[in-house]
């Protein structure tokens, strides 16, 4: 099926043909004609699989039916629950739109609000916003909400489990009730079931794919090693390897720092982002990562979901996370559009509950390999499948395996910095 044949209009085709897109994936081929009949949409698809333009392209379309030339106040929201994926929607919307004389504005806090207020005076069509700073512009009369046809929730279960709700409820409480209401959403919990109940009127249901699954093109991996030397074996890889690029992932904002400053001493090109970081900051490190000026980018889960990286081969568990569906949506940021991509983790003895968790949601169990050099002193148990799969037995265990990874190299890695370039 071709984008003409869902409905797209003839400025739309363009600007996908001109990008390099021939045919719309699953979710988008549901979703688009469902929003194009203006209905309430309620969208479940993972990450990576087209899911922004699944509503940027028919919210475009509808908007230019009935453009007002000089509108001021937006007609279409999208709330988002991170700066980093609400300045992607934004950038999807633009090269989408470029056809269109659509004025599209972005709001997020960590930044000054003064220039945004000035943005907003300017008048736009649709506003891209964090829930958190749109309450701020809002309560200081900056924008006004009672114009807007379409409310996009993007990312609704992260928005729940940032503790967005109360935001986003009081932002819902300004909008005109007469509206379009869109909600996606990598999983389909009961929490998500009961706010789309609460917000959606009468809404067709999409799901692409089941609640947690992981792409095909990705290859898992695990590392056995003693957690005082993930950062050395992480540091070998790295240069042992040759990797060009990674997203490595830790728990904390602190652990992340502290891994920046570990591989800098190894003269690994290295840079965080997390919560603390001012979004000057964060906005740099992930453009630098992106053009490929950059070896290594730390991230808490916070960069999880969202961002949108070309040829990401590697992406690395410093620390598994507490959560065992946050695991797919990080590996998520590898292996996309068909391309072949590595999930390795780094997981000491004291990780065995999350590992066996995230092997339950996965149905899998992921090859144990040690480096030599980094075997650990407490082993790392292997799950049978079977029990991996059967949440109402107890886990046993095998012997600790005696598969080696050895080292492709047999000279210690040299310390030279490379330069990344594009």
């Amino acid at each position: 099926m071709s984008f003409e044949a869902l409905g797209l209009s003839r400025p739309l085709t363009t600007a996908l043909f001109e990008k390099g897109y021939q045919q719309p994936t699953p979710i988008q081929e549901r979703s688009i004609p469902i929003i194009l009949k203006k209905k309430d949409l309620m969208a479940c698809a993972q990450t990576g699989t087209g899911k922004t333009a699944s509503f940027t392209l028919p919210l475009l379309d509808l908007l230019k039916n009935n453009h007002q030339v000089g509108s001021k106040f937006p007609r279409a929201l999208i709330l988002a629950p991170t700066r980093e994926l609400s300045a992607q929607i934004k950038e999807s919307l633009l090269a989408y739109g470029k056809n269109l004389s659509l004025k599209t504005a972005l709001v997020f806090g960590g930044v000054k609000i003064n220039p945004q207020i000035a943005i907003l005076r300017e008048g736009v069509d649709i506003l891209v916003a964090t829930p958190g700073r749109l309450l701020d512009l809002f309560q200081q009369g900056a924008v006004t909400l009672n114009k807007v046809e379409i409310l996009v929730l993007d990312e609704a279960d992260r928005m729940l489990d940032m503790g967005f709700i109360r935001d986003i409820k009081k932002i819902i409480s300004y909008l005109p009730s007469n509206r379009q209401n869109l909600l996606f959403s990598a999983t389909f919990s009961n929490e998500i079931r009961q706010l789309g109940k609460s917000l959606l009127k009468n809404p067709l249901e999409v799901n692409v794919a089941p609640q947690v699954v992981t792409a095909k093109t990705v290859k898992h991996k695990i590392h056995p090693v003693d957690k005082a030397k993930k950062s050395q074996l992480l540091s070998y890889l790295i240069q042992s390897k040759n990797w060009y690029q990674a997203l490595v992932f830790c728990k904390t904002k602190h652990g992340a720092n502290n891994l920046v400053k570990k591989l800098s001493q190894d003269n690994i090109p290295a840079l965080a982002i997390h919560g603390n970081k001012s979004q000057s900051a964060r906005t740099k490190a992930l453009e630098a990562f992106k053009q490929g000026k950059l070896q290594i980018l730390v991230a808490t889960d916070i960069a999880a979901r969202g961002l949108d990286i070309e040829q990401l081969a590697q992406v690395v568990n410093y620390d598994l996370p507490s959560v065992p569906e946050d695991y797919v949506h990080r590996i998520g940021r590898t292996g996309r559009a068909g391309a072949s991509g590595n999930a390795i983790s780094l997981v000491c003895a004291d990780e065995i509950k999350e590992l066996l968790s995230i092997e339950k949601v996965i149905k899998q169990t992921i090859k144990r390999e040690e480096v030599e050099g980094f075997e650990p002193k407490h082993n790392l148990p292997i799950a049978m499948p079977r029990n991996v799969q059967n949440s109402n037995s107890k886990p046993k265990f095998t012997p600790k395996s005696k598969t080696t990874l050895k080292p492709k190299v047999t000279q210690k890695p040299k310390g030279k910095k490379r330069v990344f370039s594009r």
